[in-house]
């Protein structure tokens, strides 16, 4: 059998840019014309969300947030480069990327030969004129759609993009594992997941509309379901672990979103949720993420971590637990961050 190690992280994107706007989606939260009047100031916020903010309206503790995610970023980089993989696969959310109104599939294999892509304008980096060009793996990405085909996956797989040259859940994956800028020399194999379902063209993959009022007609058909994905991951690591690849298997994403939680008015995450799941992975209660409803991944705006559900199923049909595992939680940065190495024995 093949090698396999498998790493979860987070593609926080405003990890991109500087820590004075870090929190800039719950400032945009805050302009929300029906959020309660009690919660339109610090002084009507949880006491542990008032001090993130501080005087400084976050700033000093983005610098705290940067510093425990790059952390971990440099622990994942690390055991990739120990492992020396010959791709990387990585499951993400597609948000109205190329999966848009001509073609959503429940999830597709980015089987290109190469990639190309820039990091955002006014980085954290400095970078004005920067383009990352990584190999991709057509050959294992089409072994990999035939074989889930026949396992009975209805796989999805393209060989160019349509509208948008890689999304931000693998683009951000690659820009933070190489966060110190040494390069990034694995090829990589993009499988996207439909995460954001319902609101994937309603919502464009993203924040709520504060002018738009969605009717549950307006909204799209869901996600795969959290079992389906699970299932998924297992039969991902099956075959790769079958295969004469060595492969590192990332899911790239955060886990509950502030602008999903529509219990918490868009403020903050459910992370009493978040951790309920981290929990059971840390534990190896891999049943009870396959058993998580679909209804309660949106109700806790966790739609991200449909990307995790497929890792989870990796690990159980590997028979592995994490090595190590690690939980970054916030008030005021939109999402819980989740982080994980395990190796192969």
């Amino acid at each position: 059998m093949s090698e396999i190690l498998v790493l979860g992280i987070s593609h926080y994107p405003p990890l991109t840019g500087h820590d004075a706007r870090m929190a800039a989606i719950l400032k945009r939260m805050l302009t929300n014309p029906k959020l309660p009047a009690q919660l339109r100031t610090p002084a009507g916020w949880p006491a542990a969300m008032r001090e993130e903010w501080g005087q400084d309206e976050g700033t000093t503790a983005a610098a705290r947030h940067r510093a425990a995610l790059v952390g971990w970023m440099e622990k994942v980089r690390a055991a990739l480069d120990d492992f020396k993989p010959d791709f990387v696969l990585i499951w993400g959310d597609d948000q109205y990327e190329n999966f848009r109104e001509d073609l959503i599939p429940a999830y597709s294999v980015a089987a290109y030969d190469d990639f190309r892509f820039s990091p955002p304008t006014d980085n954290v980096w400095g970078e004005t004129d920067r383009t990352y060009e990584l190999q991709g793996n057509r050959v294992a990405g089409k072994m990999l759609a035939s074989r889930l085909l026949e396992a009975g996956f209805d796989t999805a797989y393209s060989y160019k993009p349509l509208h948008h040259p890689l999304g931000h859940a693998f683009a951000n994956a690659v820009l933070y594992l190489d966060y110190a800028r040494r390069g990034f020399p694995y090829p990589i194999l993009p499988f996207a997941i439909n995460c954001y379902g319902r609101k994937v063209v309603s919502q464009h993959g993203g924040m709520p509309k504060f002018d738009t009022q969605l009717a549950d007609a307006d909204l799209d058909p869901p996600a795969p379901m959290p079992w389906r994905l699970f299932d998924l991951g297992a039969a991902t690591a099956r075959i790769l672990a079958d295969s004469p690849y060595r492969v590192a298997l990332l899911a790239s994403s955060g886990w509950s979103h502030a602008f999903l939680v529509g219990k918490h008015h868009y403020l903050y995450p459910d992370t009493q949720a978040d951790r309920l799941m981290y929990e059971h992975l840390r534990s190896g209660n891999y049943d009870a993420w396959r058993a998580y409803p679909g209804q309660a991944v949106e109700d806790s705006g966790q739609q991200e971590i449909l990307n995790w559900m497929c890792l989870v199923g990796a690990l159980q049909a590997l028979g592995r637990r994490p090595q190590k595992l690690g939980f970054v939680d916030t008030w005021i940065f939109n999402s819980s961050k989740t982080f994980l190495i395990a190796p192969p024995s």
